[in-house]
């Protein structure tokens, strides 16, 4: 390097800058003192001062262009915050380096905040690139490139840099910045300068935070150390000045006099570092600190003791109030000089506090040394006072020199300095002090307030904070008792559970009845104030509650030591207990906040002291936004206080709303592994990290997400969490602390999107236990439907190629992972889970991070590894690009509480898997069931409107009206079906591809509903099946009908032309007789032919079928392959016989008998009984059926006895809570059929009756004669066949298509609203409905009739609703599109130039085949004596069906509901029951109904169980009802005993080996089941009565429910907002 360069680095940098530092830098200070008066070497002269002024002007832009060129021009008065250069934005994630110079600051601190100590090496590639590429393009010799492509003084000076983001950013983004360049090893700035206002700033504040831990040589025996704040620790000061030019870099010696041997590191930014020879622009005149503190070992340590090294940056002469500063406050002052000449008077006219030291470089000028003799003379310098660098000596031996030199001025040294100290010499000086603003000095007032008053912290904590004390912690066990039942003994149940209520109660008013303490109070009104303010006192709280902690705990750990080797086993415990509460931070207090608030909550909602407390929450979720930790789980009681967590969530998202999405990272490991540390350097953030204050509990901190990377992972703020850790020695003498352990990394777990999991490989027993709880964790999820993503990071792993040599350890990683899945899976009960691979997307190689140790070297002198720094930085690009290439949605801050709730209520239980119930799951539950509906709706209704269609093209199939070519029905039939299938096909495809599309989608959190895929899959496969065998047998049944109905219409076509021909000869005959024939004459002669041609006609009379023999040949066939068995009961009577009295089910056996007999006694349902209750279920819904079919007054189809016996089949193999018996089943489905049969030997015997050839022609014989005369007399016919044509055929025709029609309408209208959309939404309205009507025969028969209750009230519900809202709507639109086809066909028909009226009515009725069913005896009566004129009838035509749809549509109008359900063919309110009762399970215990959506699920549940006594259930020694619930039943110790069990008790905790497809979690809250505790409550008395019991004890928390708390519990139950 050049002396010219030397010069510029620690010189002037420019000539201008010296001169006029010189002349303006005096300083002027308030008070006098002696340093000051001797700090002017010169007055300048008016000549003189011009020119500093012009160059004033210069440089007060200098700071302004160069905070421009850096970008940070508007944060000079708006400053940077913690929050702004914290938030994840593109920079944070780009390795992209600096293109310009702003993109130098943020480079700057996006590696500080991640401590790297490559962080100073900042400069623009843009610059040295070209350079460099210039260069290398070059091949020939060009010297004068050579040198000038060595300068550099287009970059800026990293020490610019530094000055500058000091200058624009707030106290807390420079504490920050102070705190990880002190990690760094690199020095901080004591005086920073501002070059437009010739001020200085004294960086107490900044430099506060910094806690240093070392150890002197006094304590290196006994292997003590000490812990302290840097400001306050007394320390002797070295600073090293520069006066002049000097060709020495004083730096780069400092750096060599600080570091051993064995650890060179550039503590200061030197000439010889990247950038650092470039010209300073703004920081000459800045002071910097460093310290060297030993660690203990002679070998290494360079000082023995501590000391603080200042280096002044510029010449002296320009900066005297720094100067004077460093004199006042040193031990010794090293002032490196050249050339004495000029500046003498700056050294001699000062009055020293400090030795002063002159290092100087050899000179030949004589000039200098008499200088120098002169200037030490005058400061009475010895020779140890004057360092001179000879040409002999090189910088090894020059450095060892001047290190003896501090060691000596060190080790004797009186002046010991603390920073904090230095603030009044500071003042004196007209020094600024950062800290003597207004905010920061309340602030300082009021966290002194609080904290002075602590003398002993435990006592402080029983008297100042006494809610989080053993009140929490009794709170806390009665919550986990309430859920787990552990001690519940042989007591009641819900008695035992009202109890622990009322003890909770009563817990809190012992917590409401403390005074806010005065400490609670302070904290609370200075949190309470504006902004910065309240930061400032946080931050005081936190550094004054380090300061008291860490006294106290020095204290405990000497005793500690003493008694290390003591018997007193008891006094080592109490100091062991004292070292864990010892710890007092700010989480106490807000702890304490916490707990204050929940208390208050349990108030009324007028009690003054509630309403005073509400604004706490907010002003929490204010904390949390401006980036301060948040305690989520409280790690000394190892509970989360719920209601304020979720308050202060709450209102966190109100005021983000809607930019509220978040994506959570968790970290887990061993305790002390350096979790928050990793969190901190990935994150930038502040988890607390102090000696001795492990972390406790878990605490939440929210990241912005800037705008550019909100596109990437779809959220606006990262919240990362830090938890305690696993297996920490505090906890591990505790019974429980596997269980706490577990707890936490479930909701941890759970809450996260990824998780990081610390692990040493080295300690492979402590290992295989956090793998154990982490697998458990993520077991849990994946069967509760999160999918958190893992990342296991190794630390203290160096090596280069650590990732290969380390294949081993993750093959055996993976093997370890593996075999804690399969434990794992046993435990939970799911031991599908072979591998951790089921459990979760994990790929070793991916998977795996390893990341070298945090210490370079030995500290307390060590920086940060930059290998640390940079493979953390990976890990963080890592977990972004997993987060933004994540399946899942992200959840807002309400979705996120909710998972807290659900989570952590879920780990109070023992069997988390099962108990876990989760509002956004049901939420995403409820949604899909809700779509699944409209498309399985959609795919019904389909299908309906086609067989409607194929129903009329077979009725019309061989009549005038049919367009197929195909004229025989088998072939017919076969085409028909065949095209059902292929809509079938498509109709499934489309709904199966609507569920894949459904599963695709990020939003509406359907990832946690992804278990269920396959189950509404199968369900939407089972509805076409179901659907194609419906529509087949339909088909079957119209076809076989129809074909039935083909002779007969052929012998009624005969009858009809026979008579016509009759008709029209009488009418020659009678018209050749000489006289005029009265009316009465036509009609004498009109009957003799009639009788005559009646008698002459031919017609075999049609004789009825026997249904019964048919019904007992399919009865048979259905039992046949069920064994021989079956075939003998059935063979024991007669089907005719059967279904005559009401079905009674029998008690087989004396033994039966008897217990029968007791049983009915007590009105207890056994076997019997529940199969009596099965029995009558099937014969209503067989008999509704049968109904039906009567109604539509067909003729019978063997289908009809096959689709009742499939129905009974279904029935029966569904019922889970009956046994089903071969007598019961044999002699129910004789009884059914029975019935049956001779209903549809009736409807048969009526179709043949009313289909009869004879009955037909009398009944038409009126109109005939009317016909003949109107003929005979030659009267137009036109008008009066046009009306007839309406009135006989169409009419019926158009009311038959719009009746069809309006049952899906209705079907439809109604899955609108919402208590039709899905199951659980019909529950909820019935159950809201049975509470709003309070009436216990209401509630009596919902319980004990559930099925006619249900089909009653949706009955209700239809008429009520078309009551209000009339169906005319939609029988108006189907009127007007089959009046549109009748009017379209006339017009067809008219164009079509056909011969006669027959042919133009045939066209009419061929185009209406595919829509309208025209009667063929109407048609037939029609077409003869017809002599009407074509154009005309088509005319009258056309008029008269305008009429008909008048007449047809007010006749609509005037018909009421409950009339038009009536012959409908398709009843609205059976298809919504069918639809609405789903799969018709009922609980095992307490006989709710099943909720679950999709046919095909594979386990039951209920969103509301209730007490067992309204199920008729009572206690066998007092003949009380049953309080207890099922739900509650499930988590504790009682037992069961039914006729599924055999008569054996069971623990009700191992239900699932008796009812494995029933899944009856925990209450999703304890005022869950409130509802059936209100409806027992009220009508206790009654039920009794009822079931001839004696009325429940009721539990008196049960007396105390309201109405309105009944509702929200049914509200909270079925997840409604």
């Amino acid at each position: 390097m050049s002396e010219t360069a030397s010069t510029m680095e620690e010189g002037t940098g420019e000539e201008v800058e010296l001169h006029r530092e010189d002349l303006e830098d005096t300083p002027t200070p308030s008070v006098p003192c002696p340093p000051l008066k001797t700090t002017v070497c010169h007055v300048p002269t008016v000549e003189n001062l011009t020119g500093p002024l012009q160059t004033s002007a210069k440089t007060s832009t200098q700071l302004e262009s160069l905070l421009e060129d850096l970008g940070l021009q508007q944060h000079y008065k708006d400053k940077l915050s913690l929050s702004r250069i914290l938030q994840i934005d593109e920079k944070t994630m780009s390795d992209e380096p600096a293109k310009s110079n702003s993109d130098l600051p943020f480079y700057f601190l996006k590696k500080l905040m991640m401590v790297n100590v490559t962080a100073r090496n900042v400069k623009c590639t843009s610059v040295n690139e070209s350079t460099c590429d210039a260069t290398s393009e070059k091949t020939e010799l060009d010297f004068d490139n050579l040198f000038d492509s060595l300068h550099s003084g287009d970059m800026l000076n990293p020490l610019d840099i530094i000055t500058a983001l000091f200058l624009c950013s707030d106290g807390f983004v420079q504490q920050e910045m102070a705190l990880k360049m002190s990690m760094c090893q690199f020095s901080v700035p004591l005086l920073l300068p501002n070059c437009d206002t010739k001020q200085c700033t004294l960086m107490l504040w900044a430099l506060r935070d910094i806690v240093k831990k070392y150890r002197p040589q006094s304590l290196s025996e006994s292997k003590g150390f000490i812990e302290d704040r840097i400001v306050v620790s007394k320390l002797p000061m070295i600073s090293f000045v520069r006066l002049g030019d000097c060709s020495l870099s004083k730096s780069e010696i400092l750096n060599k006099l600080l570091s051993n041997s064995q650890q060179y590191h550039d503590t200061f930014i030197h000439r010889n570092m990247e950038c650092g020879d470039s010209p300073k622009k703004i920081s000459n005149g800045l002071a910097e600190i460093t310290w060297y503190l030993p660690c203990g070992n002679k070998n290494m340590d360079v000082f023995s003791e501590p000391v603080a090294v200042a280096n002044l940056r510029g010449d002296i002469a320009s900066f005297e109030t720094q100067f004077s500063f460093l004199c006042l406050t040193s031990a010794a002052v090293f002032v490196f000089f050249d050339n004495l000449d000029s500046q003498c008077e700056l050294l001699t006219n000062q009055n020293h506090k400090a030795q002063i030291f002159l290092v100087g470089n050899h000179q030949s000028n004589r000039s200098s040394i008499d200088a120098l003799k002169k200037v030490a003379n005058q400061l009475g310098l010895t020779n140890s006072n004057i360092l001179v660098k000879t040409k002999q000596m090189n910088d090894a031996d020059f450095v060892k020199k001047m290190r003896n030199t501090v060691r000596d001025v060190v080790e004797n040294s009186k002046t010991k300095t603390g920073i904090e100290q230095m603030a009044s010499i500071a003042h004196e000086l007209g020094i600024l002090v950062d800290e003597d603003s207004e905010d920061c000095q309340t602030a300082k007032e009021n966290a002194d307030a609080i904290t002075a008053e602590i003398k002993d912290i435990l006592k402080y904590k029983e008297d100042e904070l006494p809610l989080q004390g053993q009140i929490w912690k009794d709170l806390t066990c009665l919550e986990k008792e309430e859920f787990r039942l552990r001690n519940v003994g042989s007591k009641n149940i819900e008695m035992y559970k009202s109890d622990l209520q009322k003890e909770k109660t009563k817990l809190r008013e012992t917590q409401n009845s403390y005074d806010m303490s005065k400490a609670m109070t302070c904290f609370i009104k200075a949190i309470s104030n504006p902004g910065i303010e309240r930061c400032y006192f946080l931050k005081w709280m936190r550094m004054n509650l380090d300061n008291l902690s860490r006294e106290k705990l020095s204290v405990l750990r000497e005793q500690y030591k003493k008694k290390y080797n003591s018997k007193n086993k008891e006094e080592i415990k109490d100091i062991d207990r004292k070292l864990s509460n010892s710890s007092l931070g700010t989480e106490h207090f807000f702890r304490e906040m916490g707990q204050i608030y929940e208390a208050s909550v349990s108030l009324p909602e007028t009690d003054p002291s509630r309403q005073q407390l509400q604004h706490l929450p907010k002003l929490c979720a204010q904390l949390l936004l401006d980036g301060f930790p948040l305690e989520l789980v409280d790690g000394d009681a190892s509970n989360i206080p719920l209601r304020w967590v979720s308050d202060v969530l709450s209102q966190l998202n109100d005021m983000v709303s809607p930019k509220s999405k978040i994506l959570v990272v968790t970290v887990l490991g061993v305790q002390s592994t350096g979790k928050s540390t990793l969190l901190n350097t990935m994150f930038g953030v502040q988890f607390a990290v102090s000696s001795g204050r492990c972390t406790r509990g878990a605490f939440m901190l929210l990241i912005r997400i800037n705008e550019d990377v909100k596109k990437v992972l779809n959220c606006d703020f990262m919240m990362i969490i830090d938890t305690e850790g696993l297996k920490s020695p505090e906890l591990a003498q505790l019974d429980n602390s596997h269980e706490h352990d577990n707890e936490l990394a479930t909701l941890v777990v759970g809450l996260s999107d990824i998780t990081i999991i610390n692990i040493a490989m080295e300690n492979s027993t402590e290992m295989k236990d956090i793998l154990q709880i982490v697998v458990h964790a993520f077991l849990r999820m994946k069967e509760v439907g999160k999918k958190p993503k893992c990342q296991f990071v190794h630390q203290n792993v160096s090596d280069v190629s650590a990732h290969e040599k380390n294949l081993r350890d993750r093959k055996l990683l993976l093997q370890q992972l593996n075999e804690m899945t399969q434990a794992a899976a046993k435990m939970e009960k799911k031991e599908e889970n072979k591998s951790f691979t089921d459990v979760m997307d994990y790929s070793p190689d991916t998977g795996n991070w390893y990341i070298p140790g945090l210490w370079n070297g030995n500290p307390p002198m060590a920086p940060v590894n930059a290998g640390y720094s940079e493979a953390v930085y990976e890990l963080k690009k890592n977990i972004i690009h997993i987060l933004g290439s994540c399946e899942s949605s992200s959840n807002n801050m309400f979705e996120f509480t909710e998972w807290i709730t659900s989570l952590w209520t879920a780990v109070k239980h023992e069997n988390f898997i099962f108990s876990f119930r989760n509002s956004l799951v049901a939420d995403a539950y409820m949604r899909l069931c809700t779509e699944f509906n409209k498309w399985e709706w959609e795919f019904k209704k389909e299908m309906y409107t086609w067989v409607i269609n194929a129903e009329t093209r077979i009725s019309n199939f061989g009549t005038v009206a049919v367009k197929s070519e195909i004229s025989d029905m088998e072939e017919f039939l076969t085409k028909l079906k065949s095209e059902a299938c292929t809509v079938l096909s498509k109709l499934e495809t489309k709904l199966l591809e609507n569920l894949e599309q459904y599963f695709k989608q990020t939003e509406g959190h359907v990832y946690l509903v992804e278990r269920y895929k396959e189950e509404f899959a199968n369900s939407a496969k089972n509805l076409r099946r179901e659907v194609e065998r419906s529509v087949l047998n339909q088909l079957k049944a119209a076809a076989d009908i129809r074909q039935g109905m083909t002779e007969i219409d052929q012998i009624k076509e005969n009858h009809t032309k026979q008579l016509e021909w009759r008709v029209h000869r009488l009418i020659d005959e009678c018209r050749k007789k000489k006289f005029e024939m009265t009316d009465e004459e036509l009609d004498e002669e009109f009957n003799k032919m009639w009788n005559k041609t009646l008698n002459e006609l031919s017609c075999p009379k049609q004789k009825p079928s026997d249904v019964i023999t048919s019904v007992t040949y399919h009865l048979r066939e259905n039992l046949r392959h069920k064994g021989s068995h079956y075939c003998q009961l059935l063979s024991q009577k007669k089907l005719q016989d059967c279904g005559k009295e009401p079905f009674k089910c029998t008690a087989e056996g004396f033994y039966k008998w008897a217990k029968h007999k007791v049983s009915k006694i007590l009105n207890i349902e056994d076997h019997v009984m529940a199969s009596q209750k099965l029995a009558d279920s099937i014969i209503n819904a067989c008999t509704e059926f049968v109904t039906e079919k009567m109604q539509r007054k067909n003729n019978y189809h063997d289908t009809y006895i096959q689709e009742i016996l499939h129905m009974i089949d279904n029935k029966l193999q569904n019922s889970q809570n009956v046994k089903i018996e071969t007598e019961f089943e044999v002699s129910l489905k004789q009884h059914i059929c029975g019935d049956a049969a001779r209903q549809f030997q009736k409807m048969h015997e009526d179709f043949i009756h009313l289909n009869d050839p004879y009955r037909c022609l009398n009944q038409n014989k009126d109109k005939y004669c009317a016909d003949f005369k109107d003929v005979f007399h030659g009267q137009d016919q036109c008008q009066k066949k046009a009306d007839e044509f309406t009135k006989r055929c169409l009419k019926p025709a158009v009311k038959d298509f719009v009746n069809r029609s309006l049952g899906p309408d209705i079907i439809g209208e109604m899955q609108t609203r919402f208590e039709f959309s899905t199951r659980i939404s019909f529950q909820y309205s019935l159950l809201l409905d049975l509470l709003s009507k309070n009436d216990f025969k209401e509630y009596l028969s919902y319980i004990n009739s559930y099925e006619d209750y249900v089909k009653k009230w949706i009955l209700n519900k239809i008429l009520e609703h078309f009551s209000k809202k009339t169906t005319f709507k939609c029988e108006d639109k189907h009127l007007k599109s089959s009046i549109n086809s009748i009017n379209d066909a006339i017009n067809k028909a008219k164009i079509t130039k056909t011969g006669n009226l027959k042919t133009f009515v045939e066209h009419i009725c061929q185009e209406l085949g595919d829509k309208l069913v025209i009667s063929q005896d109407a048609l037939g009566a029609f077409m003869i004596l017809n002599n009407a004129d074509l154009e005309q009838f088509a005319k009258w035509l056309t008029k008269c069906v305008k009429d008909m749809e008048q007449t047809v549509r007010e006749r609509f109008k005037e018909t009421n509901i409950q009339m038009k359900l009536t012959t409908l063919p398709v009843k609205p309110q059976n298809e919504l029951f069918t639809k609405l009762i789903g799969c018709g399970q009922q609980c095992p215990f307490c006989k709710s109904s099943c909720d679950a959506g999709g046919q095909q699920h594979k386990e039951h549940f209920t969103s509301l169980h209730r007490p067992k006594g309204l199920g008729r259930v009572m206690w066998d020694s007092t003949d009380k009802l049953v309080v207890d619930i099922c739900s509650s039943s499930m988590c504790s110790d009682a037992r069961f005993c039914c006729s599924a069990t055999n008569g054996e008790w069971h623990p009700y905790k191992d239900y699932r080996t008796i009812f494995k497809d029933w899944h009856i979690p925990p209450d999703v809250s304890l005022q869950a089941s409130d509802y059936w505790k209100y409806v027992l409550a009220t009508f206790n008395k009654e039920f009794a009565k009822e079931y001839n019991a004696q009325p429940a004890d009721i539990p008196d928390t049960w007396k105390s429910i309201t109405h309105q708390q009944a509702r929200e519990s049914l509200k909270k139950s079925f997840n409604m907002k």
